[in-house]
C-alpha cells in the first residue's frame, strides 16, 4: 500500500480548469438570506465564531473541501490531494454592509464578490458572512469552483451544512489529519499505470466485446450516433447579440423570486413542466430585452445551453459533475406567449428523445482514454462559434424550511458561471415553497440587468395570466 493518498479528477471536472482564464472564472455559487436568531450578537453583528467552528465541524462529510490541487508532471491532468496549510479562516470571511444595508448593496458586494479568481493553490472555496443587513438579516455568500460541483451535488452540499431543524448544538467533529501528498515521481508513475491499465479494465467491464461481437458493434453504433448529435448542435451558430461578445472579469448580479405554486399552476392548466415554464419566461424576458436595445427579435436564432444532471439516486453525495447539455432553441420572436409556451414544449420534448446527453457522455469517455485536454478544447471551440448565447440552469432544491445553527434560511439565489462571449447566465433554485431567480453578466455588456429582472417578471406575469383566464372559463 502507498504511504500517500491522492484522488484524481475526472475529465469533465478537469475541463471547467481548462477553459478558465482570467476574465472567465469558472465557480459557481449562492447568496443566501437568513434571519440572524441565536446567530446574533451580543453587539447585534454575527458570531462568526460559532460560524467557522460550525463549518470545520461539518468538513469531515465533505473532505474535497480540505483539498488542493497538484498537477501530474509532464503532462494536463490534475489531482486532489490534502492541504496540510488547511485554515479554516482562510475560507470562511466575515464583511458588513454600512448599516442598514439594503439588498442593492448586497448584490453589488456579491457581484464583486464573484468577480474574483480563486486561488489554486489552496481549496477552492469560499464563504463570506456578511452582516449590516436591514431587518436583523444577515447574508452567506459562497461561491465554490465548478471542478468541485455541479446543481445537483451542490444541493447536497447545502444539506450537509443546514439542518431541517433549528438546532444551535455544533457537532463533535473527528480529528482531521492531512494524509501525505505524493511525490512528483509517485503521481508520474501511478499516471502511466492507470492509462495502460484502462483498456484491459475496461475489456473487463464489457466482455460482450468478446463473447457478443455483434452487441458490441451495435451499442459503439448508438455511441456514434450520440456523439454526432451532441456535436451536430453546435455546429449551427445562434445569432449574434449584445451579450455575447468578449466578456471582462467584473460581473452584475441581480435577483428575484415567485411562488414555485403560481409556477406549477400555469404547467398544469397550460401544459408542460415547470422547466418549460421557466424557459418560456426566459424567452419572452429576452425579447423584451431586445425590443429595448431595439433590437428586432423576429430575425432572431436564440439558443439557451440548458444544463442537465445524469446524477443517479445511487451518485447523490458525490462531488464531481454529472451533467450533460441540453441545446434549446428559445422562440424570442414568437410574440403570443402561450405559443412561446407550446415552442418551448415540442422542443424540450425533442431533446428528451435525442441522443446529445449520451454524447455529452461519450465524449467524456472518449477524453479520459486520450487527453484529458480534448473535452475542454471541444467546449472552447464550441463556445467561440457562438453554439449557444446563455445558459439557464434550473435545480430543484428542498421544499421544507432549513437553518444554519438555528438561523432561519430565507431564500437563496444561485450564480452561475459565465463562459468566454457569454455575458448573461440565468439560473434558478427552488426553496420552501419559492423560485429563486439568480441572473448574472458581465458588467459592461448587460448595464440594465435590473432592467431584465423586470423583464422576467414581467414574461411570468403574462403566462400567469393566461393560466387565471383558463381557470375561470373552466369554473364558468
Amino acid at each position: 500500500m502507498p504511504d500517500y493518498a491522492f484522488d484524481r479528477l475526472s475529465v469533465v471536472d478537469n475541463s471547467f480548469l481548462a477553459i478558465e482564464d482570467p476574465n472567465s472564472h469558472q465557480h459557481v455559487g449562492a447568496v443566501t438570506l437568513f434571519e440572524a436568531g441565536p446567530l446574533r450578537a451580543p453587539d447585534g453583528g454575527i458570531d462568526i465564531d460559532r460560524v467557522r467552528e460550525y463549518v470545520a465541524a461539518r468538513l469531515h462529510l465533505i473532505p474535497r473541501y480540505r483539498q488542493r490541487l497538484v498537477r501530474v508532471p509532464l503532462g494536463t491532468r490534475l489531482v486532489w490531494v490534502d492541504d496540510d496549510h488547511f485554515n479554516i479562516h482562510y475560507h470562511v470571511r466575515h464583511t458588513s454592509l454600512p448599516r442598514p444595508g439594503d439588498e442593492r448593496q448586497l448584490k453589488r458586494l456579491a457581484a464583486r464578490i464573484v468577480s474574483q479568481g480563486l486561488d489554486r493553490a489552496k481549496p477552492l472555496w469560499e464563504i463570506w458572512i456578511v452582516e449590516g443587513l436591514a431587518d436583523g438579516r444577515f447574508a452567506l455568500v459562497a461561491k465554490t469552483h465548478h471542478c468541485m460541483i455541479d446543481g445537483i451535488s451542490g444541493v447536497d452540499l447545502m444539506a450537509v451544512l443546514m439542518s431541517p431543524s433549528p438546532d444551535e448544538a455544533i457537532p463533535a467533529a473527528p480529528t482531521w489529519l492531512p494524509r501525505p501528498a505524493p511525490s512528483r515521481f509517485a503521481l508520474l508513475r501511478d499516471e502511466w499505470l492507470r492509462r495502460f491499465g484502462e483498456p484491459l479494465a475496461a475489456l473487463r467491464e464489457t466482455p460482450c466485446a468478446l463473447t457478443s461481437p455483434l452487441t458490441m458493434a451495435s451499442h459503439t453504433l448508438e455511441n456514434v450516433r450520440a456523439l454526432m448529435e451532441t456535436l451536430g448542435s453546435t455546429l449551427w451558430p445562434a445569432s449574434p447579440t449584445p451579450f455575447n461578445r468578449p466578456i471582462g472579469p467584473h460581473r452584475r448580479f441581480d435577483w428575484t423570486s415567485m411562488e414555485l405554486a403560481a409556477v406549477k399552476a400555469v404547467k398544469d392548466r397550460l401544459g408542460g413542466t415547470v422547466n418549460d415554464v421557466v424557459l418560456a419566461t426566459v424567452a419572452g424576458a429576452l425579447r423584451r430585452f431586445f425590443e429595448r436595445r431595439r433590437i428586432n427579435p423576429d430575425m432572431l436564432e436564440i439558443r439557451a445551453n440548458v444544463p442537465v444532471s445524469l446524477r443517479t439516486a445511487e451518485e447523490r453525495g458525490t462531488l464531481g459533475n454529472r451533467i450533460a447539455l441540453w441545446m434549446t432553441d428559445l422562440p424570442v420572436g414568437e410574440r403570443d406567449p402561450l405559443r412561446r409556451l407550446q415552442a418551448v414544449r415540442a422542443t424540450t420534448t425533442r431533446l428528451k428523445e435525442s441522443k446529445q446527453a449520451m454524447g455529452a457522455e461519450v465524449l467524456a469517455a472518449v477524453s479520459e482514454w486520450t487527453s484529458s485536454t480534448l473535452l475542454a478544447l471541444a467546449v472552447q471551440l464550441a463556445t467561440r462559434s457562438r453554439p449557444f448565447n446563455l445558459v439557464v440552469t434550473n435545480v430543484p432544491g428542498p421544499q421544507i424550511p432549513l437553518y444554519l445553527l438555528g438561523a432561519p434560511l430565507q431564500e437563496c439565489y444561485p450564480m452561475v458561471n459565465l463562459l468566454l462571449n457569454q455575458g448573461l447566465g440565468v439560473a434558478l433554485f427552488s426553496y420552501a415553497g419559492r423560485l429563486c431567480w439568480g441572473c448574472i453578466s458581465d458588467w459592461d455588456l448587460v448595464p440594465d440587468l435590473h432592467d431584465f429582472i423586470g423583464d422576467i417578471e414581467a414574461s411570468f406575469a403574462e403566462l400567469e395570466g393566461i393560466a387565471a383566464t383558463r381557470s375561470r372559463a373552466s369554473t364558468g
